[in-house]
């Protein structure tokens, strides 16, 4: 079985004027969130094999928190997550199909719509998921990452 691990950023500070949204910092809750995420999943003993971040600044200082609690691991920033539909993650996904366990750090709606399409099959069947919030979906290792492959095994939020 594999194994994704879809963690959505957590709270961050409103834009300054003029401030791009990709250069948005965490706020002191979200880094509490974070932290807190990352001591669920090292409890859990879901240390990701590799993660696949936006290059977003919240998404950054997310993964930085959760790397306090499970350690580090081979971290990779790729663009293509900021904006993503589930389809492009789902992609994504596959790129990275030899990763027995891969978890992909970015934003809404692309993470919530990737869990419910994997999950349940249908992309507007989703539930939503709270900034710093933690879903994980087990599938086939051989396995395309298609509608309705994975089964949800844990939804986590602060």
């Amino acid at each position: 079985m594999r194994t994704l691990i879809l963690l959505r950023h957590a709270h961050a500070e409103p834009a300054d004027a003029g401030q791009a949204d990709v250069d948005r910092a965490l706020s002191a809750e979200g880094l509490a969130e974070a932290e807190a995420a990352g001591a669920w999943l090292a409890a859990q003993a879901l240390v990701p094999d590799r993660v696949l971040c936006s290059p977003a600044r919240r998404t950054r200082e997310t993964l930085e928190a959760v790397m306090r609690g499970i350690g580090f691991v081979e971290q990779r920033l790729v663009d293509g997550i900021y904006e993503a539909t589930a389809g492009a993650l789902a992609e994504l996904v596959d790129e990275h199909h030899e990763v027995e366990r891969l978890m992909l750090v970015g934003h809404n709606p692309g993470l919530e719509r990737l869990a419910a399409l994997m999950h349940s099959g249908q992309s507007g069947d989703y539930r939503g998921m709270p900034p710093g919030s933690v879903v994980v979906l087990h599938f086939p290792t051989d396995a395309v990452v298609e509608p309705g492959v994975a089964t949800l095994s844990a939804f986590w939020w602060p």
